[in-house]
């Protein structure tokens, strides 16, 4: 409990620091089709501690006090369940539920779109990255508002080795300098903008948003954050995040 607030508390005083030129949006992105889910229910929609994944992302947004508005990009077909959760769950800063594209870029694309005119930055997030906690968001944001572009991630500590098209191992990387990239990812909202319009005309297509940004020849700080801020992808994400929150205990969630 003292560790959760003291870290409360830092989350306070990193709110106090910054004025609305720092206004920033929230782009929830949740249109991916669940395939490596197994079919059936959209991964958003399954619970995790016995709260859907989806609205265990929101509520993690909703709690930072430096997002100040949610705009979600879902499938059409997911809009009235993707309502029910904002109803029930009662996330306050909701503004907008977009259509998802094709793909992330597109979903993006019109979660951007939608913002409002005082927004300055967006924090460009997963889903279905549902354990990421207030406190990590807010740390990924300060550290844009200083360098205009950040975003969460981890280390990497495992040894990585390259190899050829057989899996026949060529060469072991040297893992000093990686990383392993999570969301939010926090942009300056002209920075980002500038960049998604390159990307467009250029017909570039990067795996996540901070590559928009290297495209533009802008480089994006890392924020270290825990490893338990995991995207569910597959069955076995669910059983680990239950594991997660079983560890954390009764008060997860505040920070």
């Amino acid at each position: 409990m003292k560790e959760q607030i003291r870290q409360a508390v830092e989350l306070y005083q990193t709110y106090r620091e910054f004025s609305a030129e720092h206004y920033t949006a929230a782009l929830i992105l949740a249109a991916g089709a669940s395939t490596r889910m197994g079919g059936g229910t959209s991964k958003q929609f399954l619970p995790v501690g016995g709260i859907p994944v989806l609205a265990r992302t929101l509520l993690a947004y909703e709690k930072c006090p430096l997002i100040r508005e949610i705009i979600v990009a879902a499938r059409p077909e997911d809009h009235k369940a993707v309502t029910g959760l904002i109803k029930k769950y009662e996330i306050g800063k909701f503004t907008k539920l977009v259509p998802g594209g094709s793909s992330r870029a597109e979903s993006a694309r019109n979660a951007l779109n939608a913002v409002s005119t005082d927004v300055r930055y967006v924090a460009v997030a997963d889903g279905a990255r549902c354990l990421t906690k207030p406190l990590e968001i807010a740390r990924v944001c300060a550290c844009a508002y200083q360098n205009k572009a950040a975003s969460a991630g981890c280390r990497v500590y495992d040894t990585v080795k390259r190899t050829g098209a057989l899996g026949s191992v060529k060469e072991t990387v040297d893992r000093e300098n990686l990383w392993t990239v999570q969301t939010p990812q926090v942009f300056q909202l002209a920075l980002y903008a500038a960049a998604t319009a390159r990307a467009e005309a250029d017909r570039f297509s990067p795996t996540d948003d901070n590559g928009l940004i290297e495209h533009l020849g802008y480089g994006v700080r890392l924020v270290e954050c825990s490893r338990e801020n995991i995207k569910i992808t597959t069955p076995s994400d669910i059983r680990l995040a239950e594991a997660i929150l079983a560890a954390r205990g009764k008060d997860d969630g505040d920070v």
